[in-house]
């Protein structure tokens, strides 16, 4: 039982290792990103950069609640002693919080793509 929780981990955990390198393969391919900022250069970061990593902090943070409904469906399905119905809700929430950590990760991929593309607009 917890190496079926042991594979969608490592599964998750490799993909996270390989959307952190994103920045630097799109950092190589598109070039350096222009700092836009504010008229008058009254700040330290521009706008895009700011939007960037709110919407990085909320989809890390998505990320974070989808391993830890995992967890806790790990639990239950550990606790739920051989009852077939407990067991199936446990199987049907780690298989929904392992698509929605799947999907969070593709929108922080779509996010790193969509920014770099921007980027090399501007």
């Amino acid at each position: 039982m917890a190496s079926l929780l042991r594979l969608p981990l490592s599964i998750a955990a490799a993909i996270q290792v390989a959307l952190w390198r994103v920045p630097a393969f799109a950092q190589a391919f598109a070039g350096p990103s222009p700092d836009l900022g504010l008229p008058g250069g009254a700040d330290e970061g521009s706008i895009r950069d700011v939007i960037t990593e709110i919407i990085r902090a909320i989809l890390n943070f998505l990320a974070l609640i989808a391993v830890i409904v995992v967890i806790i469906a790990g639990i239950r399905l550990i606790v739920s002693q051989g009852e077939e119905e407990a067991k199936e809700k446990a199987k049907k929430t780690i298989i929904y919080a392992l698509i929605g950590l799947i999907i969070v990760l593709f929108a922080r991929v779509i996010v790193g793509l969509v920014t770099v593309y921007l980027a090399g607009r501007v």
